[in-house]
C-alpha cells in the first residue's frame, strides 16, 4: 500500500467509554502487524474537537489523506460540519477540493453507518466485526463515497435581519418523535449508556403530536416525488404531485425521519429499509412519515386520541425492529394495524430529494430538529429545509468496505 497520511483518532467516551482499550488491545497492534506507519495518532478531549484535529491535518498534508475513526455517527458528524463549512488553508489554500477517507471503527452506541455497511449477523459481534473497514483499508479495498443530507434552518421572510444555520448529516435528520428522542436521550446518557436510552426517551414522548407543513421536492431527473406501494413493491409517482413534482403534505405528525447512506438506525432497527433493498439510482433520501390522520377512526386531535394512537406508534417501530417489516402495514376500516388487506397505509415512505419542514409557531416541540444526534431548533416562523447532495469528485468523505 503506498504511504499516505494516516491519522488515527478516537473519542473515549463515546458509546460505553471502552474506544481506548478497543484501540490498544485490537487497532494499534493489528496496523503495526500489517506494517502501516500512523503520521497522528490523538483521543479527542472535547465536543468539537474532532473536527478541528482533521481540518488541521488536513490543513498540513498534501494528497489523500485517511482518517482511522473510532466514534459513533456523532463525532463523525462533528467532522463532516467542520470541514464542510469552512475553506481549508495551509498546503490547501489554493486546491479547488479536498477528500477525506475514512476508516470506521464503531465505538459509538448505535453505529447506525457503521451497521448498515456491515450488516450485522449477530447482536453479539466480536472484535473481528469492528475491524471490518480496517481490514478493507489494510487491503486496499474499494471505498465508498457518502451522500450527504444538508439542511438549512432559516428564519422568518418578514425578519428584518436574515439569519441561518446549517447542518449536514451523513446518517439521519429529523423532527417530530425521533428529534425529541435524542433531545431528551442526551440527559439519560449517563444513567442509561447504552440504546436502552432512546427507548426510554420514545416512551416518554409517544403521546406527542407536531403540528407542521411539509413540502416534498422531488429528484431531478424523476421530476416527481416517490411513494412505496407495498401492494406492486416498488416506488410509484405520488399521486399529489403538482405540475412541478412537488408534494405537500399537512400535519399533525407523530413521526417525521429521513435517511441517507443508511437503513438502520441501530443494529437491528431497520427505519429506512429500501434503502438497501431497493437501492435509489438517484441522488435522494429516504423519508419515513406517520401522520394520524390516516387512521380511519381519527375524528379530531385530543388527549384521548393521541393516548390511542400511541399504540399504534409503538407498534410501527417495533415492527421496525423485524426487518423493517413496519412499511407494510396497513388499517383495517375499524383502525386495527395489520400487515394484510388493502387499507390505508400506517407509514408513507417516500423517497425525494428533499424537504422542507415548517413548524405552526406555536408548537414548540415541533420545532426540533436533529441532524446526527446534534440537535437545533427552528425559529418561529421559519423552516428547515433539507437535499440530498452528494459532493463533486475528488472531494467529499469516502469510507472504506
Amino acid at each position: 500500500m503506498a504511504s499516505c497520511p494516516l491519522l488515527v483518532m478516537y473519542n473515549p467516551v463515546c458509546g460505553n467509554s471502552t474506544a481506548e482499550a478497543f484501540f490498544s488491545e485490537h487497532v494499534f497492534p493489528r496496523l503495526e502487524e500489517a506494517h502501516i506507519q500512523v503520521t497522528q495518532k490523538l483521543a479527542t478531549g472535547a465536543a468539537g474537537h474532532a473536527g478541528t484535529i482533521v481540518l488541521e491535518f488536513l490543513e498540513r498534508y498534501e494528497g489523500n489523506v485517511t482518517v482511522i475513526l473510532g466514534s459513533g455517527d456523532g463525532t463523525l458528524h462533528e467532522i463532516i460540519n467542520a470541514l464542510s463549512l469552512v475553506a481549508l488553508k495551509g498546503v490547501r489554500e489554493k486546491v479547488v477540493s479536498s477528500s477525506v477517507r475514512v476508516v470506521l471503527v464503531p465505538c459509538g452506541t448505535a453505529n447506525a453507518l457503521y451497521c448498515s455497511l456491515f450488516k450485522p449477523t449477530s447482536t453479539n459481534e466480536g472484535p473481528a466485526y469492528k475491524l471490518k473497514s480496517l481490514e478493507a483499508f489494510i487491503r486496499g479495498s474499494n471505498v465508498v463515497p457518502l451522500t450527504l443530507a444538508i439542511t438549512t434552518l432559516s428564519s422568518p421572510p418578514s425578519s428584518k435581519q436574515s439569519c441561518f444555520k446549517i447542518a449536514v448529516s451523513a446518517v439521519v435528520t429529523s423532527t417530530a418523535l425521533h428529534a425529541s428522542i435524542l433531545h431528551d436521550s442526551e440527559s439519560l446518557r449517563k444513567e442509561v449508556p447504552d440504546i436502552e436510552r432512546f427507548k426510554v426517551a420514545a416512551r416518554n414522548n409517544i403521546t406527542q403530536w407536531y403540528s407542521s407543513h411539509v413540502k416534498l421536492l422531488p429528484a431531478s431527473s424523476a421530476r416527481a416525488v416517490e411513494i412505496y406501494d407495498p401492494d406492486q413493491k416498488t416506488f410509484v409517482t405520488h399521486e399529489d404531485s403538482d405540475d412541478h413534482g412537488i408534494v405537500d403534505v399537512y400535519g399533525p405528525f407523530a413521526y417525521f425521519l429521513s435517511t441517507v447512506n443508511v437503513d438502520r438506525l441501530e443494529p437491528s432497527f431497520r427505519i429506512t429499509p429500501l434503502a438497501s433493498d431497493f437501492v435509489s439510482s438517484e441522488v435522494s433520501l429516504d423519508l419515513v412519515m406517520i401522520r394520524p390522520h390516516r387512521d380511519p377512526t381519527f375524528v379530531m386531535d385530543t388527549i384521548e386520541a393521541r393516548n390511542a394512537f400511541a399504540e399504534k406508534s409503538n407498534a410501527v417501530l417495533t415492527a421496525a425492529y423485524q426487518d423493517g417489516s413496519h412499511i407494510n402495514l396497513r388499517y383495517t376500516d375499524d383502525g386495527k394495524i395489520t400487515s394484510e388487506g388493502t387499507g390505508p397505509t400506517v407509514v408513507e415512505y417516500i423517497r425525494c430529494r428533499g424537504w422542507e419542514w415548517i413548524p405552526d409557531d406555536i408548537d414548540e416541540k415541533a420545532h426540533l430538529l436533529c441532524s446526527d444526534g446534534a440537535m437545533f431548533s427552528i425559529v418561529k416562523g421559519g423552516r428547515a429545509a433539507c437535499k440530498a447532495v452528494v459532493p463533486a469528485d475528488g472531494a467529499g468523505f469516502l469510507v472504506y468496505v
